[in-house]
């Protein structure tokens, strides 16, 4: 009784700094004694927390996966088009001005790598079989830096030697043809402007194998040189495949490149308007992190809730005996607030440990989506979570915020409680 009449006695004081101190040295006390009770709310909180920073770490690096796999695989950071053949795919819409653009591209500081390419549709036929494709005419030796189709082949070789009748298919497509290496395949495309009927013999030299069962089925790779003989375009070309020395450029609207390139009846694009799709999923993905967070706190305050009232009533006569020798309700809730915000403090730090370790584990060993399709991406590698300074001090803020908000429902009850209930509920 003398104690709990001291502890009033400097609730009640008017010295700010030790008030704070002996409502620090309380709730530090009080949490800790039902220490299983305490650790398990805080393990609760904690996993809460661990979950948050998680869930944040996987969403980057799998939008960095996404990124990457969407850009590298084929589609390029930015590209050229002539204005409209996106949309109508005409073999005679080339890039107008093509020398010019290539001769600036070369100046271009924040481009790293580019690579011209013909793009046509077309049908391959087999001595089994028959295909629609889309038949592309690549330079190989700057193609490598903008798609992974030289490091997919699984037989064969990419476009090594000068053979000129030389083409490269995906693993689904020969099937469906039931070819292998070294056969024989004849592809057909109509001739720009006349519409005319060109046909050529290849050689099967090479086979490659994507996650995409599109890139797999439906596209055949020849050298440009072949292809612009087929289609009669001369030295015209249908798109300018670009890599920037930093991905961030093509994410930036602002750059004048843009302009610069959309010039002549050409338009220059990035990945984020080529895969508009993809970006608008994205930008949902930040928002689903907090619906997210808010679902996991949801759960945890009832918790929070549950261990404060639980710790509350077996101190009811002590309460009472605060009351009734004068402590201020607002004293009193102060008592039950600073609890909350010890056992936010040991539960971020349970939480903090535990999300770094469990992140830390799969950022090194990365987590296997390789084959599934999502956003319109097909994952070809790992995802490897993202650990980030940030996600160490925004949801540990947010834990020690809900962790309060929640401790605000016992306060008041604990500051309304009649002295002569507080004592009779004891007994």
């Amino acid at each position: 009784m003398h104690n709990l009449t001291g502890y009033a006695t400097e609730l009640t004081t008017y010295n700010p700094k030790i008030m704070w101190l002996i409502l620090v040295k309380l709730a530090w006390r009080n949490i800790f004694r039902n220490k299983r009770r305490t650790l398990i709310a805080a393990t609760a909180i904690g996993i809460g927390l661990t979950a948050l920073i998680f869930i944040d770490a996987f969403m980057i690096g799998m939008e960095e996966t996404m990124i990457r796999t969407a850009t590298a695989s084929f589609l390029g950071d930015a590209q050229i088009h002539r204005e409209g053949f996106r949309d109508e795919q005409e073999a005679s819409m080339t890039i107008q001005a093509l020398d010019a653009v290539t001769a600036s591209l070369a100046e271009e500081t924040i481009v790293q790598h580019w690579t011209q390419r013909v793009l046509v549709s077309g049908m391959i036929t087999s001595p089994a079989n028959v295909s629609a494709i889309n038949l592309v005419g690549v330079h190989p030796p700057t193609e490598k830096f903008l798609s992974l189709i030289d490091d997919a082949i699984t037989e064969g070789t990419y476009f090594e030697g000068d053979n000129s009748r030389d083409i490269v298919i995906g693993a689904k497509l020969a099937e469906i043809l039931e070819i292998g290496l070294g056969d024989r395949v004849v592809v057909t495309v109509a001739q720009a402007g006349t519409g005319e009927l060109s046909q050529e013999m290849f050689r099967i030299s090479g086979i490659y194998h994507f996650a995409d069962e599109a890139m797999n089925s439906g596209m055949a790779f020849v050298r440009i040189e072949k292809s612009q003989e087929m289609l009669a375009i001369g030295n015209n070309v249908h798109e300018i495949a670009i890599k920037f020395t930093s991905i961030a450029y093509s994410q930036d609207a602002t750059q004048p490149f843009w302009m610069t390139y959309s010039e002549q009846g050409n338009e220059a694009l990035s990945w984020t308007e080529l895969m508009s799709q993809l970006t608008v999923v994205l930008e949902m993905t930040k928002y689903s992190k907090y619906i997210m967070g808010v679902i996991l706190f949801g759960v945890v305050v009832f918790g929070i809730i549950n261990t404060l009232f639980m710790s509350l009533y077996e101190r009811m006569f002590e309460f009472g005996v605060l009351r009734a020798v004068g402590t201020r309700p607002f004293g009193m809730a102060r008592v039950i607030l600073f609890e909350a915000g010890a056992l936010a403090i040991v539960s971020i730090g349970l939480g903090a440990i535990l999300g770094f370790v469990l992140t830390a584990v799969l950022a090194h060993v990365g987590i296997d989506y390789t084959g599934i399709e999502m956003m319109g991406v097909t994952m070809q590698e790992f995802i490897y979570p993202v650990l980030e300074v940030q996600q160490f001090i925004i949801y540990p803020i947010w834990v020690f915020i809900f962790t309060i908000i929640a401790g605000l429902y016992p306060a008041r009850y604990v500051a309304k409680m009649a002295p002569v209930d507080a004592m009779r509920r004891s007994f």
